[in-house]
Parts: C-alpha cells; sequence; structure tokens
C-alpha cells in the first residue's frame, strides 16, 4: 500500500497490523483521535467505499497541515477526551471502529521548540495543544519539591524521583529553568552513567503526562470508546508505555480500570470487549523506525452484550 503522508512528519507505527485488526467495513465510519502526519487515516481512507466516512481528532493545530482532500474526512482539531460530544457535534452518534496512536509525533520531536525533545535546546514547553495555559517550565517553576517527586515517581517511574525533585528545586533557586538544556544540567549528576537518555526519556515523560493530563484523557477516550462502538466495532489502541497500557489493557479485559472484572448474579463476567490482538512492533519495523521499539498495539472488539 502506498501512501501520500507526509513521512518526515510522522512514520505511522505498525500500520498492517491496525489496518487488520481494524477489519475496515468499507460502508463504516472510523474515528483516528491521533491524526497527526495522517499515515494511518489515509491507509484506513483507502479501505472505504464511497459511503464510509472517517473522523480524525487532534489537538496540535500543526496537524491541519496533513488532512487529506477527500470528502469521507472530517479533521476536529480538539482533544480526544471530547470524543463523544465532537462526534455528537458532526452528527455521528456510533461508529464502526476507532483508532489511538498514543505517543508523540516525530515532527513533535524533531520541533526543538515545542520542547518535547531530550536532545534539542528549547523552551520547557511539552503542550500538544498550545491553548492549554500550562507549560513543563511551569510545573518545573512552581511545584514544590513533594509535587516534583510525586509526578516523576508516578508519571516517570524514575528510581531516583527524589534526588531529581530536590535536584530541580536547588537549581531553580540558583537560576530560573526555561529550556530542555537548563533542565538537563540540573539533574545532570542524577543520571546514571551509560543510562543518561533513559533517565532523561523518563523524566520528560512525566512532565509531558502532568502537562496534557494524558491519562486522565485516556481514561475519558476508553469510556467513552466503549459506548460509541456498535457491536463487532473494533477498537486499537498503540501505547508507549507501562502506564497507558495498562488502563487500556484492564480497560478491554474489564471494562473499568482496576482490572476487576465483574460478575452478574449467576457469576457469569460482565465485560464489555473481548480482546483480540496484542502485538509489539516487528523487528525489522524497530530497525527501519526505531521509535517504534517501545509500542505496543491492543485491539478489542466489542461485544453484542455485556457478557
Amino acid at each position: 500500500m502506498t501512501l501520500n503522508s507526509d513521512q518526515t512528519y510522522h512514520v505511522p507505527v505498525m500500520l498492517r497490523e491496525v489496518l487488520e485488526g481494524l477489519r475496515v467495513d468499507p460502508s463504516g465510519v472510523y474515528v483516528d483521535v491521533t491524526f497527526g502526519g495522517g499515515g494511518h487515516s489515509r491507509a484506513i481512507l483507502s479501505l472505504l467505499g464511497d459511503s464510509g466516512r472517517l473522523l480524525a481528532f487532534d489537538q496540535d493545530e500543526d496537524a491541519a497541515a496533513n488532512v487529506p482532500d477527500d470528502p469521507r474526512f472530517t479533521l476536529i482539531v480538539e482533544n480526544f477526551s471530547h470524543l463523544k460530544s465532537f462526534l455528537r457535534l458532526h452528527g455521528v452518534r456510533q461508529v464502526n471502529g476507532i483508532l489511538a496512536d498514543l505517543g508523540v509525533s516525530s515532527h513533535q520531536f524533531d520541533t526543538a521548540e515545542r520542547g518535547f525533545s531530550t536532545r534539542l535546546d528549547g523552551e520547557l514547553d511539552m503542550r500538544m495543544d498550545r491553548r492549554n495555559p500550562v507549560t513543563a517550565r511551569q510545573i518545573v517553576a512552581t511545584y514544590d519539591e513533594e509535587d516534583l517527586f510525586r509526578l516523576l515517581r508516578l508519571y516517570g517511574e524514575l528510581p531516583n524521583a527524589r534526588q531529581m525533585a530536590r535536584a530541580i528545586v536547588a537549581a531553580r533557586q540558583q537560576s530560573e529553568i526555561v529550556t530542555t538544556a537548563d533542565l538537563r544540567e540540573a539533574v545532570r549528576r542524577h543520571l546514571p552513567r551509560g543510562m543518561e537518555n533513559k533517565y532523561l526519556a523518563m523524566l520528560f515523560q512525566a512532565l509531558r503526562i502532568e502537562v496534557g493530563g494524558e491519562l486522565e484523557a485516556l481514561r475519558q477516550l476508553l469510556l467513552q470508546a466503549g459506548q460509541l462502538l456498535v457491536p463487532g466495532g473494533r477498537l486499537a489502541v498503540i501505547s508507549y508505555h507501562s502506564l497507558e497500557d495498562r488502563l487500556v489493557k484492564n480497560y478491554m479485559r474489564s471494562g473499568n480500570f482496576d482490572g476487576e472484572v465483574e460478575k452478574d448474579f449467576y457469576g457469569n463476567p460482565l465485560v464489555p470487549m473481548r480482546q483480540c490482538v496484542k502485538c509489539a512492533a516487528s523487528a525489522a519495523e524497530v530497525a527501519a523506525n526505531p521509535r517504534a521499539r517501545s509500542a505496543r498495539l491492543r485491539v478489542a472488539e466489542k461485544l453484542a452484550t455485556e457478557q
């Protein structure tokens, strides 16, 4: 399959696996809640017939440059946590499939001023939606040591979160931490030799999740997806770290985020979905696109009735 998407913006991860998992109905209605460079969306469009429809969400206005010229396609520049409301505004109440690729796009990583990259110097921003008043710079400047420790431990899963938080507070007392380079320097002594990039990635991940409220947005997406899918419809989610993947796994397994399956009076499980695909990117794909290394795809099918 040949795509016309801007591959410099973002290479679509596990494209074949996603399309196979969604089992696209040519006359169906689909939603790509993370449009980005449009690679996944264009592939879905290529499988739709004239009566099919694809709606896409992306809160980053830069993504609008990648919109395909196709009357079957609609881009909604909003956070996917508002999925249900904005679909209703466009006359859609049920869909056949939903895709979420939760990663940061290559374009966002490679644009220094966005502040997502650990290797490029730019202002500490990290906003997916630049209408968001909260930036990573503000968090680093205003959170006390205990709050910084909490988010670095919880969202970054950093083993030395306490030392990192303390180092950030100490550094900002000397001078404001404005750029990604400033932040790297503030924690430099707490980056284990040979693991500097890994620890920086965990630190940046924690700040990005906090800035965007990403985990709560994912919870809202999953709950709404379960309500919007037609029986037999499929939800495909690509996650990139254990916090996301755990939420997705638990929801697909049980319909809640604790992962505990509820049962009816007779002991029958009450679950809204059946997980049918779980896979990682192939070695060949990782070699061609190293950013796919941590990607995990899960696909679940909406059951006709809870059982």
